[in-house]
C-alpha cells in the first residue's frame, strides 16, 4: 500500500508545531479628541464625524458609549470611529486641530473603541504563516526527492 499521499499532510501538521508562533498583538493607535480644545469647534467637529461615515450609534442616549455624557468622550468616540473607517489616515485625525492620536487605548466598561492594526496584524501574521507553510513544504519536497532520488518531489505528486 502507498502511503505517499500521508505525507504532506504530516509533513504540514510539523511544520505548523514547530514553527508557528503565536500572534503578535500590536499597540493599537485611537484617534481622540484634544484635551482643552475649545468646546465650540469640538461640537463642530463632532458634527462633521457623525456626519462624514463615523459611526455615532454608540454615543447616543442608548448607546453603550454613552455615559460619560460628556463632549470630549463623544467627540473621541466619533473621532477614533471616523478614524478607522478611513483606514487610519494620517489627515483624518486632525479635526481642525481638536484631534489628537493616542497610542493608550481610550475604552471603558462595554464602550469599546475600535482598532484597526488589531485586524492588520493579524491579516499578515496569517499571510506570513501561510507563506512559511508553503516555503517548508517546496523546500522538504526538493530535501526529499534529493534524498531518496526515486521518487517524485510530494508537491508534483498531487499536481
Amino acid at each position: 500500500m502507498d502511503h505517499h499521499h500521508l505525507l504532506v499532510p504530516i509533513i504540514v501538521i510539523l511544520i505548523l508545531l514547530f514553527h508557528y508562533q503565536p500572534l503578535q498583538v500590536v499597540e493599537g493607535v485611537w484617534c481622540v479628541a484634544r484635551a482643552g480644545a475649545n468646546e465650540h469647534s469640538l461640537q463642530s467637529a463632532l458634527d462633521y464625524a457623525c456626519a462624514a461615515g463615523a459611526d455615532c450609534g454608540p454615543i447616543q442616549q442608548s448607546g453603550l458609549c454613552f455615559l460619560p455624557n460628556t463632549l470630549q468622550a463623544h467627540a473621541s468616540y466619533a473621532f477614533n470611529s471616523f478614524y478607522q473607517r478611513n483606514h487610519m489616515a494620517a489627515t483624518s485625525c486632525d479635526f481642525s486641530g481638536t484631534a489628537t492620536l493616542a497610542k493608550t487605548d481610550p475604552s471603558y466598561g462595554s464602550c469599546v473603541y475600535p482598532s484597526s492594526s488589531r485586524y492588520v496584524n493579524f491579516f499578515f501574521s496569517f499571510l506570513f504563516l501561510l507563506l512559511q507553510v508553503f516555503f517548508h513544504v517546496i523546500v522538504y519536497d526538493i530535501l526529499f526527492f534529493f534524498l531518496f532520488g526515486c521518487c517524485l518531489p510530494l508537491t508534483l505528486i498531487y499536481a
